[in-house]
C-alpha cells in the first residue's frame, strides 16, 4: 500500500520539475532575443511618468512624427532608437485642458543611454532630462 502512495507524488513532481525546466529555458530564450534586438548602432531612451502626473491620464510618446505608445500610471517608454537626430514628444491623453505637448530633439550616440522624465511645467507638458 505504501509504493501505490508515492507512485503519484512522484510523477507531480516529475511534472513539476519538467515545467519549471521549460519556463525557465522560455525566459532564457526571451532574455537573449531581447539582447539580440537591439540594433548594434543605436542608443537606449527611457521616459518616465513624474509621480503626480495624473491617474486618468495617459502620457502619449511620439518619436519623429509616429505614436510609440501611451502610458499608464506605473508605466514608462524603453526603446532602442537608430544613432542620429530624432524629435521626441510628449503629450497627455485625453487633452482636456488644452495643454501644450513638450518637444525635445536627442542625437542619439550608439551605446548611450537618454533618460527623461514627463511631467507638468504649469498648465502644458514638460520633458525633463534626468
Amino acid at each position: 500500500m505504501s509504493t501505490i502512495n508515492r507512485l503519484p507524488r512522484m510523477k507531480t513532481y516529475n511534472s513539476i520539475t519538467h515545467i519549471l525546466s521549460l519556463a525557465c529555458a522560455g525566459l532564457i530564450a526571451a532574455c537573449a532575443a531581447n539582447q539580440a534586438g537591439a540594433a548594434p548602432n543605436s542608443g537606449h531612451l527611457v521616459i518616465d511618468r513624474v509621480a503626480n502626473f495624473g491617474s486618468d491620464l495617459g502620457l502619449v510618446v511620439s518619436i519623429d512624427g509616429k505614436d510609440v505608445g501611451t502610458f499608464s500610471e506605473g508605466r514608462k517608454y524603453s526603446g532602442d532608437l537608430p544613432a542620429g537626430e530624432h524629435t521626441i514628444i510628449v503629450r497627455v491623453d485625453p487633452n482636456l485642458n488644452d495643454a501644450k505637448p513638450a518637444q525635445t530633439k536627442l542625437d542619439v550616440v550608439a551605446g548611450q543611454t537618454y533618460s527623461y522624465t514627463a511631467g507638468w511645467s504649469g498648465q502644458d507638458m514638460a520633458l525633463t532630462k534626468d
